[in-house]
């Protein structure tokens, strides 16, 4: 007698989707991860992982063939290659393209009995300006990054309502400068639990894959998930050959963006905003908040990159600079506490952080009060949007304009 036979889906900790665009300067190097991808699904089999990879180089042989960029999209489980396709060059800048493959990792985390889903975003970031940049120097805007990742959602539970429950729980953002509290609000309005981030400038590769072990290796433990995934990145090295080895990253953050903690920082953050803009009527008070936001450097510090004039040097970790403020007697006790308190809602969404205080490959440059995300406080008047003529806007989000942004940078810059 025959008789119905229902198959189990497998049962995995963790489906991991990789973004990757490669088209840009970057191609070759950060194809790493995907080696890395293709090792840990090897060695964890609680692993799977989603990708899709626009890039000039030829998968059989590793080396880049000129004109010819396509995308490559497969599974990677059990360090074996699922389901390969090659087709024409995506534009991995197109905030529907990200949401498609977002609703794909989904579907592949619910085929596979994943507990959670997390999205590895690789190319160059810009902070609140955005990040997955275009051949012509755009970006996605960081608010459109959050959008496509709520639509991808979307898409997975309009196409399997049995399933609707499904989210992404945390984003990787193997990007420059991206460990923001403008990124964070958003990401947690649209329902993500985590940001793993810089709040620099890294270097290619960048975030290991490897992460993805640390993170399904945890998955019952946040804060251990966290200190995991930090300790990872940070204690990564890769050979440069005779420049010898290099970490990706002088810092490095896992953020909780737990709605409430989140709305909490919000609100402190704006409470202190219009307290600074209220109290830098008296001209002494105004120099002194000047004097305090300047004392903590931005982002870029690598002189090399300084020279370059780049836009984030007003993109300050926010702990610092709202230190700063609390500690200084030249202000009122009144605004003092308000930047303690805001200081403090910041240190609420940092579950681990690692900083360097001299990073090597950064020409020596101090890290060590970078620890957890930044804020954008400019300090004189063309740092305020300096790339909004070239459509990359820092200041273009939801978290500026609620936290009355433009109010302080009127007062400070």
């Amino acid at each position: 007698m025959l008789h119905n036979v229902t198959t189990t889906p497998p049962r995995r900790a963790l489906e991991f989707g990789i973004y990757r665009d490669g088209d840009n300067n970057l191609d070759a190097v950060q194809n790493a991860v995907l080696g890395q991808a293709l090792q840990t699904s090897a060695r964890d089999p609680r692993i799977a992982f989603a990708i899709e990879d626009t890039t000039g180089l030829n998968v059989a042989h590793g080396d880049v063939v000129e004109g010819k960029l396509h995308t490559d999209s497969f599974d990677l489980a059990g360090g074996r290659i699922g389901d390969p396709h090659v087709g024409r060059a995506q534009d991995m800048s197109d905030p529907k393209n990200l949401a498609g493959f977002v609703a794909h990792t989904l579907d592949q985390a619910e085929a596979n009995g994943a507990k959670q889903t997390w999205i590895d975003l690789v190319d160059h970031g810009g902070g609140d300006g955005g990040g997955l940049q275009t051949h012509d120097g755009r970006c996605m805007a960081m608010p459109d990054i959050a959008k496509a990742i709520a639509e991808g959602v979307a898409l997975h539970a309009k196409a399997h309502p049995e399933d609707a429950g499904r989210g992404v729980d945390g984003v990787v953002a193997n990007q420059c400068l991206m460990d923001t509290l403008g990124f964070a609000d958003a990401l947690s309005h649209v329902g993500v639990k985590y940001l793993a981030a810089s709040p620099e400038t890294m270097l290619a590769p960048g975030v290991p894959s490897t992460v993805a072990h640390a993170i399904a290796a945890n998955a019952s433990d946040p804060g251990a998930m966290a200190g995991a995934v930090v300790n990872d990145v940070m204690r990564t090295k890769y050979d440069a050959g005779p420049l010898g080895a290099f970490g990706p990253a002088a810092a490095f953050d896992v953020l909780d963006l737990d709605p409430q903690k989140v709305a909490a920082m919000t609100a402190h953050v704006k409470a202190l905003n219009d307290a600074l803009v209220a109290a830098a009527s008296d001209p002494n008070a105004r120099a002194a908040i000047r004097d305090d936001f300047r004392s903590v450097p931005g982002m870029t510090r690598d002189p090399a990159l300084q020279a370059q004039h780049l836009p984030w040097t007003a993109d300050r970790p926010a702990m610092a600079a709202y230190d700063a403020l609390a500690r200084d007697g030249r202000l009122d006790a009144g605004v003092r506490g308000k930047a303690d308190a805001a200081a403090q809602s910041v240190r609420d969404l940092v579950m681990a952080h690692k900083e360097s205080s001299d990073f090597a490959p950064f020409h020596g440059a101090d890290y060590a009060d970078a620890a957890g995300p930044t804020v954008h406080l400019p300090t004189a008047p063309n740092q305020v949007d300096p790339w909004a003529k070239h459509g990359i806007s820092e200041t273009d989000n939801a978290f500026y304009r609620g936290t009355d942004g433009d109010a302080l940078a009127h007062v400070i810059a």
